[in-house]
């Protein structure tokens, strides 16, 4: 590995910048996952959380040219993103205030998935580099995660609008990856150029509307009559 070569700082940088961007929205997952647990676990939720998706994202990214070929792939993270989504945003009332009866197991298991399934996007863009510059520029990204989440779970207890403008931004997401996977890519490509931001509009529309709705009922169906 020639440390002078510019090829070898552009794979890098690269790679840093990827982690960067997806750093942003597992900061926003790690938060609303963890703020449904006691003060106590909230930050030993955002470390192994954090730690966990970097090893798991290492492992997709070594297999990702064989899996970004599965059609359907895509489709299927796009369900679970939305389901994610509402999920998530079922741990806070209208008041923000947080349910807090889950687990630091159940908030790592939801930081866990959500991270696979945004993962897929990016890691092919990283792929085809060596797996030491992929292991260092996850390595950095681990910081900026816990960080992030640490901050924005604080601006989510004094804002809760945040709250569902981070289940918005999950249905987006989904939203881009129904209309990218392998199966129904070209299609859309050919046909509807615009097809990844009315996708993504819709199913961010759709998880606030669900998530919304569904709080709506479980208070209803808990208040006394």
């Amino acid at each position: 590995m020639d440390l002078t070569s510019g090829a070898l700082w552009g794979a890098f940088g690269a790679i840093v910048v990827a982690n960067i961007l997806l750093s942003g929205d597992n900061a926003v997952v790690i938060a609303m996952a963890a703020r449904s647990l006691p003060r106590k676990q909230q930050w030993k939720a955002i470390f192994w959380g954090s730690a966990a998706a970097i090893v798991m994202r290492i492992v997709l990214t070594i297999a990702a040219v064989t899996l970004l070929q599965l059609p359907y792939l895509k489709i299927i993270g796009g369900a679970l993103l939305l389901w994610i989504g509402v999920q998530l945003l079922l741990d806070s009332d209208e008041g923000g205030e947080v349910k807090q009866h889950g687990t630091m197991f159940a908030a790592v298991r939801t930081i866990l998935v959500a991270d696979l399934v945004m993962s897929i996007d990016n890691v092919i863009a990283v792929a085809a580099y060596r797996v030491p510059l992929l292991i260092i520029g996850l390595a950095l990204s681990i910081p900026l995660i816990i960080a992030g989440s640490t901050v924005l779970m604080k601006i989510m207890d004094r804002f809760p609008i945040i709250i569902t403008l981070g289940a918005a931004l999950l249905g987006f997401l989904a939203g881009e990856m129904f209309v990218t996977d392998p199966f129904s890519a070209e299609w859309f490509k050919a046909n509807m150029p615009e097809a990844d931001y009315i996708f993504g509009g819709a199913c961010a529309v759709l998880v606030v509307v669900v998530g919304t709705w569904l709080q709506r009922r479980g208070r209803a169906q808990s208040s006394p009559t």
